[in-house]
């Protein structure tokens, strides 16, 4: 009897929720996770992949990227800026995505119309304050169209894929973005997410951080060069442990300028990790110094950040922080979103968005990944079978059998 639809076999797991950092074979049946163990026997799957040589994960969950590519406005997040998702989660082991408001109160149905209900990754959204998104950055300073009513009607519309509120991109000396956006976001019971790259003087950095966010908040682009990170002594600034003990949360958002070695190594170096990683994937930053997930993450393993906590990183704790605790891990029944990464020795080089390089000598490479069980990445072509093994073609597509050429 076959119990199981498929096995994963050989593979080195690491589940940190789990707390495994250990050989072990996955056993998958109905789109769920059946069975973690050392030795299953592969008579009981219909199906067994070896996986031999790899690290098996969870599906890897992207908490900051731009997908709402259809609407064909020039130079924009709501835009020819993002990206559709299938093309570039699965072959990056990523399952998950969730767009960081591209979309606002007033588009958002149409959002979700258009790329939400339609494509296999797994998507989430966090909604703009503003109506119109991330159209232009013009529209981004329009305080009218923040409208924290109808912004929270909308939250409770789409509350099955809305996870939290956003601002970005706002230019004023004022908090007005982020007050509108922090109250819609309580008032859901949701965190928010800024997104800002400027900060003048009347609206510091750590008085957003230390004062006005509030636990299970998200602060995005952690390792933007225009934060103050470091002290004239080489030491981190205080503030930021203190943002910290507050619960706020500091996630990667890489994206196209926003990821700074100068922040990074001493950040890492003296112990404050990041709460999550994350590309702030859009058609600026993929093929440039952000590339994908996995080369975000290999850029903390060159910094020194052991492999289970880059996992942990990319996995159970952004799926804590959107409030999808049931994905992120590999638990007997919870959802067989998987990752096989192949751990890469060799001589790299990885840059900031500054053109700034650091080397090191192992990369993330993704080989394998399943949505629900079902295999949507195969790098090496695991699922295959020698194709001499294969019955032949010839004439299946023609009732009257194969027609042969005259000798």
């Amino acid at each position: 009897m076959k119990n199981f639809e498929l096995l994963l076999r050989g593979a080195h797991l690491i589940d940190p929720k789990n707390g495994i950092d250990a050989p072990r074979d996955l056993a998958i049946a109905g789109g769920v996770v059946a069975a973690v163990d050392i030795g299953i026997p592969p008579e009981l799957a219909q199906q067994v992949i070896d996986v031999q040589g790899l690290y098996l994960t969870p599906g890897l969950v992207d908490i900051h990227t731009h997908l709402y590519a259809t609407p064909g406005h020039r130079n924009a997040w709501a835009g020819d800026n993002s990206i559709l998702p299938d093309g570039f989660s699965f072959r990056s082991g990523v399952t998950t995505m969730v767009d960081t408001g591209s979309a606002g109160w007033r588009t958002f149905e149409d959002f979700r119309l258009r790329v939400i209900d339609r494509f296999h990754t797994r998507k989430f959204a966090f909604l703009n304050i503003v109506g119109m998104g991330m159209v232009s950055t013009a529209l981004e300073q329009n305080t009218s169209d923040m409208d924290v009513e109808r912004a929270v009607a909308v939250g409770r519309e789409h509350a099955d894929v809305i996870v939290g509120m956003k601002t970005a991109h706002y230019w004023a000396p004022d908090w007005i973005s982020v007050d509108r956006m922090l109250e819609a976001g309580r008032q859901l019971g949701k965190p928010s997410m800024v997104d800002f790259g400027l900060f003048p003087r009347q609206r510091p950095y750590y008085e957003l951080v230390t004062q006005r966010m509030s636990a299970g908040d998200i602060s995005t682009h952690m390792y933007l060069g225009d934060v103050p990170w470091v002290g004239a002594d080489g030491k981190l600034l205080s503030y930021l442990y203190r943002a910290r003990e507050r619960g706020i949360i500091f996630d990667v958002g890489h994206g196209g300028g926003s990821f700074c070695w100068r922040n990074a190594v001493p950040s890492i170096e003296q112990g404050f990790l990041p709460d999550s990683i994350s590309t702030d994937l859009h058609t600026l930053c993929m093929n440039d110094a952000m590339m994908d997930m996995t080369n975000v993450m290999s850029k903390f393993l060159a910094l020194g950040v052991p492999l289970e906590e880059v996992i942990r990183e990319s996995t159970i704790n952004p799926a804590r922080e959107i409030g999808h605790p049931e994905l992120g891990h590999l638990s007997v029944g919870a959802v067989a979103d998987v990752c096989a990464l192949n751990l890469v020795e060799g001589d790299f080089g990885f840059l900031d968005v500054h053109g700034g390089r650091l080397t090191g000598r192992q990369r993330l490479r993704c080989e394998l990944t399943l949505l629900g069980g079902e295999v949507m990445w195969d790098w090496n072509g695991r699922v295959g079978v020698d194709w001499r093994q294969l019955p032949t073609l010839y004439g299946l597509r023609n009732p009257e059998g194969l027609i042969m050429p005259p000798a």
